[in-house]
């Protein structure tokens, strides 16, 4: 059974950094596609960086430059190193990964930044 468990979330004021850690299980977690998005209070889900199993990343404009995605395959573990927060990157953040036609998502970890 797939799960994700993201970490790290937390109360940071702009201009500050946070690292957010998801840890898979239950998936050969070398080989896939780990996503990150996030979802601000009354706005959809937005996928905010990508990481492939061969290590290339991809970013939204909006964190280009300032998040970077990472994974460490030996712990089954994608991290979010994210700088340079300000207000518009307040909300919750979800490790996402999708395996055989399915959909995981872990239970999210709240983000706020105060300015």
């Amino acid at each position: 059974q797939v799960q994700l468990v993201e970490s790290g979330g937390g109360l940071v004021q702009a201009g500050g950094s946070l690292r957010l850690s998801c840890a898979a299980s239950g998936m050969l977690f070398s080989v896939n596609t780990m996503n990150w998005y996030r979802q601000a209070p009354g706005k959809q889900r937005e996928l905010v960086a990508v990481i492939t199993g061969g290590g290339t990343t991809n970013y939204s404009d909006s964190v280009k430059g300032r998040f970077t995605i990472s994974r460490d395959n030996a712990k089954n573990t994608v991290y979010l190193q994210m700088n340079s927060l300000n207000s518009e990157d307040t909300a919750v953040y979800y490790c996402n990964a999708n395996l055989y036609g399915k959909t995981y998502w872990g239970q999210g970890t709240q983000v706020t930044v105060s300015s």
